[in-house]
């Protein structure tokens, strides 16, 4: 009989740290066996043995270890210790084929947000359609205004909409047959000498030869007047407005006032074609898609004219081969810490070229330092007035080089608001300056006081598009077709200011193909125009009047008429692209209300539905396993709810999804996008479907107990209170109102606890919540409509985008202060073992204590504070300093969660009355999964530390302390499954959103923290540094989200995996419920005044934040649970 050949080797095995422990728990688990063996056999008085019998016992004990090792190894697999083996990995193999499927129906529900909210958001406000036309030199839309009805009849058989008179919609094509047929034109010019040419001028007498355009961005208007307040950022520009002064033929200088968003993208395309953007035209303000519209820059190419670019470069992106190649110099324009970079080149090439005027046309210049300077340091600090100096200086030298032949445009994009920042639509952000000089003399004021620039923005603003009509027209070019501004008075008045027929002929031509526009817009659109009292059909029909009269005395008239026209035809296009798509509208939030109502049952589904923890039964079921093992079953058979839902939901999607493709490639008019979102709805039917035959309904969603209804509560005001333009300017204040509540409930609720501990450590815990929400909202940071009632303390002043210095030392006092909180949170249960001591003890202190290192390196080479350094030693310094930081907590932090074992250790003591009886502990038994989770949200929090400003580390040093705290609230009252934590914690990430600095605006967002670990941009890594500096606090709230289950729960507690999945299920349902809400708030609010300033922009901070939520939950959330899950069955065996 050949002898017994070792059992193939099936699985790897467990890894090395998991096997110390698991040899320390065995060898302490036989040494206590064989104590109580020889205490039960009879006992006579031996000798003491002396070392060398010890010796020999032990390498007894380790030959007879050896030869168990191998005779186990040797043995069939019915032996019971492999047959536990092969039951542990069948175990492991059903968990992992689980968490497969929950992960599963996460993804797809992240899809069915996802669809939901594009839905809604390309029917919330559609952008404008842009028109191919293009102006002709030879074809001027006042010939067409003059062809009168005779072109309308040609035009009226097509079925073309017409603001022409009766139906001209046309562009230069059927401009220039209009013009041909049209028997006379009334001209308020006399004929010019070239006329109709571009040398001449196309519309226009030409004035100029070449312009030179400087954009300093960010020029806000009180940067350029006489204040006297002050303030270091007022009268440090002065020579603009000396020179409009003591100059007024030459210069004049007036507020510019920019159209929301005020991006620098959009304000380019608009300062360039004079049309309007869309509120939701700021989503591609940072992907520069050319411009192919008709514009400034095309017609002075399709003219032959060359055109120069030095500076930012978004124009390079905007405009690409518009430029000369050979002279042009483009710049980075995202690297808000480098002040002079761009500046400095543009000054230095720019002066050469003026030398050079025979080999360029338009020389366009773009300074981003005073932008710069505004987002690192806002308005009020040393470098910004240094920079308004240095741009004052710039602009007195170009001007000094301006010939009579040339123009100089020097203006602000956009301004900036008291931090800085910019991208919204109050009245810092919109308002910028516009300067314009030429030693010519040709700039006149219609009336006297209108000599001296405006004190404030507030008085006689000019828009910014209406600089396009204002620059074609001086330079003799057509004006793009779909402008709708207006030519600026200064420039066509002339110098004694009552050149009255010209600026009546510049109004009435630019009016002419505001209308041509129009009528072209209205006719593909498809929408009728009104001709009724005060339309601009009227309008224009006066305006037109007052021409054919031809009276010297109605030029001003004339004028006033066809500025009038142009008002109202502005205001008209502002409505029609403020158009909605309702279905679109209407079908994201159908997807996003079936989505939230499957999540919720989802949640319902009771502790007690699948899982019932009893001892006798899980001897029982093991049993039955075992002979199932024995029987040679090597798999578990694995039918939960996640996978019936996930294989409902891909089968309910297919007919949609086929049926948009197919009506796709039939029609070519992209229905897969309308199919797109009938499969989300058939999905989420059939998921609803597969639910109620699991019994899962919806009379399971009605709370049962207290703290179910005050979840729902929360909830539910949260959500209507977004109906309130007041509550949601105050939302932080109602958020920590929230927070105070649920603190004093638990705290009122303590009171009724039998255990006398128990009811004193709720109590504290809840004191403890209630005041670090209290200390947390002394950091804010206020928006505008919370003025005068609100004090910013997130930076060292209102105006400013700096830290105070005392704000320095609060990251310092949290490298100090967290980690012994966590170890005190952790040693009740004595789970700070194994890795925890030293990574929070040392790694993640050491970490913290390298942010507030960073910060204090950022304020000395923001303040100068060791002026003899060469230039940028402190930022490489603290650009090292932060990528070590975030490699501790990615790299190596996510590495060793892992790859670590759990955070127990196993000891083994015997006393001196019976030393033979050796017992064992297990420390951190207890908590062995939440103790080990932990460590993950840990490693987020250490590098969203970094990335926030000194007082939003502090803040969210508060809320990982916060969350702590809720974790004994809910473990004291008996809480752990209730939707009070889950709702509880997404408050608090809501909250610690507005204490990191931040608000539902655009101009709060944080651009900086691009920067800290890099020296410009880079892809990816850049904008995922804004993300997690923006939304820290939903993001860590959401990783720590399966502590609500893991926390206080032993190794061998059973349906972890579901509770996890329920826990982050109401978690994401209060991100999904305030989604909702906003969005339907906006939807019904769109005609609401506040829309775009406070509906909107809090609309898409919660579609945003339900998206980071749902990705968190899934990539970090759940995948962690996954890895703690196996080093924690892997060492103490799997429950099920």
């Amino acid at each position: 009989m050949p002898p017994p050949q070792p059992a193939p080797k099936k699985a790897a095995q467990p890894l090395p740290d998991y096997k110390t422990i698991a040899a320390q728990f065995a060898a302490a688990k036989r040494a206590k066996e064989q104590a109580e063996n020889a205490a039960d056999a009879p006992q006579k008085k031996k000798p003491a043995p002396s070392r060398q019998d010890r010796k020999q016992e032990r390498e007894q004990e380790q030959e007879q270890k050896e030869k168990r090792t191998l005779a186990e190894a040797a043995a069939p697999d019915h032996h019971p210790r492999r047959r536990r083996a092969r039951l542990d990995a069948a175990r492991k193999r059903a968990y992992l084929a689980r968490w497969a499927w929950t992960a599963g129906f996460w993804v797809w529900l992240l899809c069915v947000h996802a669809a939901g909210i594009a839905y809604f958001t390309s029917g919330f406000l559609l952008t404008r359609l842009v028109l191919e036309e293009k102006s002709a030199c030879g074809a001027p839309p006042t010939a067409l205004a003059d062809a009168g009805a005779g072109a309308g009849a040609q035009r009226a058989g097509s079925g073309s909409a017409s603001l022409l008179g009766s139906g001209v919609g046309a562009g230069a094509r059927v401009a220039g047959k209009a013009a041909a047929a049209a028997g006379g034109v009334v001209d308020l010019l006399p004929p010019w000498e070239g006329k109709g040419t571009v040398d001449g001028g196309c519309w226009h007498p030409r004035t100029f030869e070449r312009a030179v355009v400087v954009v300093i961005d960010a020029l806000r208007y009180d940067f350029t007047v006489p204040v006297g307040d002050g303030e270091p950022f007022h009268d440090a520009f002065p020579f603009m407005w000396e020179t409009a002064v003591r100059e007024p033929a030459r210069a004049f200088l007036r507020p510019f006032i920019a159209d929301p968003p005020t991006s620098t993208l959009q304000r380019l395309k608009g300062l360039t074609t004079g049309t309007l953007p869309t509120f939701v035209d700021v989503g591609s303000s940072f992907s520069g898609t050319a411009i192919d519209e008709d514009n400034l820059l095309m017609q002075l190419r399709d003219a032959g004219k060359r055109i120069v670019h030095l500076g930012d470069d978004t124009w390079e992106a905007l405009f690409p081969e518009y430029f000369e190649g050979n002279l042009s110099r483009a710049y980075d324009s995202f690297n808000v810490w480098d002040l002079h970079t761009v500046d400095n080149g543009v000054i230095e090439h720019i002066f050469p070229l003026m030398g050079r005027k025979d080999e360029w046309d338009l020389l366009i210049g773009h300074c981003l330092g005073v932008d710069h300077a505004g987002h690192r340091y806002g308005p009020n600090h040393p470098e910004m007035t240094k920079k308004l100096r240095q741009m004052d200086a710039f602009i007195r030298d170009l001007a000094a080089t301006i010939d009579d032949k040339t123009v100089l445009v020097v203006m602000g994009d956009h301004g900036m608001d008291g931090k800085g920042d910019h991208g919204g639509e109050s009245d810092d952000e919109v308002e910028a300056a516009l300067w314009m000089y030429s030693p010519k003399g040709i700039f006149g004021r219609t009336e006297p006081e209108h000599v001296t620039p405006p004190a404030t923005a507030k008085t006689r603003p000019v828009n910014q598009i209406d600089l396009v009509p204002t620059l074609a027209l001086l330079l003799g070019i057509p004006i793009p077709f779909n402008n709708l501004g207006r030519p600026i008075e200064e420039a066509f008045a002339g110098p004694a200011g009552n050149s009255w027929a010209n600026l009546a002929a510049a109004e009435r031509v630019t009016a002419a193909g505001i209308k041509r526009y129009q009528a072209s817009y209205y006719a593909a659109r498809g929408i009728e125009q009104s001709s009724g009292p005060g339309s601009p059909s009227e309008l224009w029909v006066k305006a037109e009047g007052l021409v054919g009269k031809g009276k010297k005395q109605d030029w001003r008239a004339i004028f006033s008429a066809f500025a009038a026209y142009q008002a109202e035809t502005l205001h008209r296009c502002k409505g029609l692209w403020a158009r909605f798509d309702l279905k679109n509208m209407g079908l994201g939030m159908a997807i996003m209300a079936l989505g939230l109502i499957t999540l919720l049952v989802y949640v319902s589904k009771g502790d007690d539905d699948d899982v019932i923890d009893d001892e006798e039964l899980d001897l029982a079921e093991q049993s039955l396993e075992l002979q199932g093992i024995e029987a040679d079953a090597e798999s578990i058979p694995v039918d939960t709810l996640d996978k019936r839902l996930v294989r409902a939901a891909v089968i309910g999607a297919l007919p949609g999804l086929i049926g948009g493709v197919v009506s796709s490639s039939v029609s070519g008019a992209g229905d897969w996008y309308r199919g797109a979102g009938i499969a989300a709805l058939t999905s989420i039917a059939a998921v609803l479907a597969s639910m109620y035959e699991a019994q899962e309904t919806l009379l399971k969603l009605l709370p049962r107990t207290m703290w179910g209804w005050m979840a729902v509560i929360f909830t539910v005001s949260q959500s209507v209170g977004f109906a309130s333009n007041s509550y949601t300017i105050w939302e932080d204040s109602i958020l920590l109102f929230f927070i105070t509540t649920f603190g004093v409930v638990s705290a009122l609720s303590a009171l009724r606890l039998p255990s006398r501990t128990d009811r004193y450590l709720a109590i504290y815990h809840s004191v403890v919540f209630v005041l670090l929400g209290r200390v947390a909202s002394f950091s804010k940071l206020c928006r505008e409509e919370q003025m005068p009632y609100c004090v910013s303390t997130y930076y060292a002043s209102a105006t400013s985008s700096t830290s105070a210095p005392w704000q320095l030392a609060i990251p310092f006092l949290v490298s100090l202060v967290l980690p012994s909180v966590l170890k005190a949170y952790l040693q009740p249960t004595r789970s700070y073992e194994g890795l925890a001591p030293t990574w929070i003890g040392y790694v993640f202190r050491t970490g913290l204590f390298m942010s507030a290192l960073y910060w204090l390196l950022d304020a000395a080479d923001n303040g100068n504070w060791i002026p003899g350094l060469p230039d940028k030693t402190l930022k490489t310094i603290s650009v090292v300093t932060a990528q070590i930081v975030l490699g501790l907590a990615f790299v190596a932090g996510t590495t060793a969660f892992i790859w670590a074992p759990p955070c127990v250790s196993v000891i083994t003591s015997a006393s001196r009355s019976t030393p033979s009886k050796a017992q064992v502990a297990i420390l951190g038994y207890a908590n062995a999964h939440g103790a080990r989770y932990l460590l993950l949200p840990l490693n987020l929090f250490a590098a969203c530390m970094l990335l926030s400003k000194p007082m939003g580390a502090g803040a969210l040093a508060l809320m990982a302390w916060q969350v702590l705290s809720l974790l004994e609230i809910l473990d004291h009252l008996g809480l752990p499954t209730s939707p009070i934590g889950p709702v509880m914690l997404a408050v608090l990430g809501t909250f610690h959103f507005f204490t990191t600095g931040h608000q539902a605006v655009l101009s709060t967002i944080q651009w900086d923290a691009a920067f800290i670990p890099l020296f410009a941009v880079r892809y990816p890594y850049s904008p995922l540094l804004v993300g997690l500096n923006t939304f820290a606090g939903p993001v860590l709230a959401a990783a720590a989200a399966p502590l609500l289950a893991l926390w206080k729960a032993g190794p061998r507690r059973k349906g972890l995996l579901d509770a996890i999945s329920r826990a982050l299920g109401a978690f994401v349902a209060y991100f999904a419920a305030e989604s909702l809400a906003t969005m339907a708030w906006a939807g019904h609010l769109r005609r609401h005044l506040m829309l775009y300033r406070v509906f909107g922009p809090r609309f898409m901070t919660a579609a945003v934040v339900l998206l980071v939520v749902d990705v968190v939950g899934l990539v970090v959330a759940l995948a962690g649970v996954r890895c703690n899950t196996v080093a924690v069955g892997d060492v103490f065996g799997w429950a099920e």
